[in-house]
């Protein structure tokens, strides 16, 4: 026959009765119904004092505790979370302690149960794992050192038209220089773009990118309008490994809080997209702390250069050790008697040659190296 399950509600009752039948001493009643001695005096103590309610069940919360969250904090917690409800407990800590420096906090796992509790974290999606950076960005040691540009990806407004979003940021300081909305990534308009960034915070020393239109192409060197552009202005055009956005890591996680806070919703048009893009780029630098600058904003880190903008910028300049040839009206040059197609885009420019092995000469526009010249094979090797 299977077990018969006995209530433990009935087992006090049974209790109670044999205690009220005077036949049993509280030891007795201890071995009758296998339980401790100061459990029968807490079972009589309850009974005694709530009658049959007292034998229930009872909380086994503590009744105070000392170390729980002042209500007042919580609801700076809660109202810097209702702010701005896609930063996470870290960013919501660190914003408060920059406006209330002398307050004591509690920890990041604090404020994330009690944000959890107040039903103010959304469940984060499973995303694969990022492999590492390739590159350790040794040489950002300053602003300037380094920037990033790139299109954000395509989007569709509310009015049909499609928004390529242009980003620009400095990789030392994390601080966004620009974020246009453009209605494709065509040369002029990323330029134009470029040269009002430049006005207004000076020259970087590099620019990285990816190998997409219009920041390179598929010429010698991967040369692009706009790369020889920006090494006129003696910007060195740094590109990426192909299909590697990892390599540009920091800019590419920009991306990502751009698209959960500047397009949620998207905008109606143009106008309405790029203020939404203007408010996401001030609050970014100015408002969101940043866990790799010791919870600093971008903006406390991020200082203009002071390599001017020259709005018409001079040509290249070589060497006396360099062999100096223009580049002809169909993109060649005329070397060692030879004729070798360089560009169609740096016709009328002049690049360098400069001999480094018996037959080879390193081939260079400016002071970007774009391959070499093979005298013994007649034929010119892209970098």
């Amino acid at each position: 026959m299977p077990w018969k399950v006995i209530d433990p509600m009935d087992l006090k009752l049974q209790f109670i009765n044999s205690w009220k039948q005077g036949c049993f001493s509280k030891t007795d009643l201890s071995q009758k119904y296998g339980i401790s001695r100061p459990t029968v005096y807490k079972w009589l103590a309850r009974h005694e004092q709530s009658g049959v309610y007292g034998l229930k069940e009872q909380s086994r919360s503590p009744r105070s505790c000392p170390h729980r969250t002042p209500q007042a904090i919580l609801n700076l917690v809660i109202g810097e979370k209702l702010k701005n409800r896609k930063r996470g407990p870290r960013k919501v800590r660190a914003q408060l302690k920059r406006q209330y420096p002398g307050l004591e906090l509690p920890a990041i796992s604090t404020i994330a149960y009690w944000l959890k509790k107040e039903g103010l974290v959304e469940p984060r999606k499973k995303r694969l794992h990022v492999a590492p950076y390739t590159e350790p960005f040794a040489e950002c040691r300053a602003p300037n050192d380094v920037w990033s540009m790139d299109y954000k990806g395509q989007f569709h407004l509310k009015n049909s038209l499609v928004c390529y979003p242009l980003t620009l940021s400095d990789n030392f300081s994390r601080f966004l220089l620009r974020c246009t909305a453009l209605r494709g990534p065509r040369y002029l308009a990323t330029k134009r773009s470029l040269a009002a960034v430049f006005r207004e915070y000076g020259l970087p020393n590099a620019i990285r990118s990816d190998n997409g239109t219009p920041f390179a192409g598929r010429c010698i060197g991967g040369l692009s309008r706009l790369s020889i552009w920006l090494i006129q202005l003696g910007i060195i055009p740094e590109r990426i490994e192909k299909g590697c956005p990892q390599e540009n890591g920091r800019h590419e996680r920009m991306h990502r809080t751009l698209k959960s806070e500047a397009l949620d919703p998207i905008g109606r048009n143009f106008r309405d997209q790029q203020n939404k893009f203007d408010v996401f780029q001030y609050d970014y630098n100015n408002n969101r702390p940043h866990e790799s600058l010791e919870d600093k904003t971008p903006g406390d880190y991020y200082q203009s250069s002071n390599r001017p903008y020259v709005e018409e910028p001079h040509t290249p300049e070589y060497g006396y050790e360099y062999a100096v040839r223009s580049v002809r009206n169909k993109g060649e040059i005329k070397f060692m008697g030879q004729e070798y197609f360089i560009s169609e885009l740096l016709i009328g420019q002049s690049v360098g040659l400069k001999e480094t092995g018996d037959g080879l000469w390193k081939l260079q526009y400016g002071f970007y190296v774009l391959g070499s010249v093979d005298l013994r094979k007649n034929r010119v090797i892209s970098n």
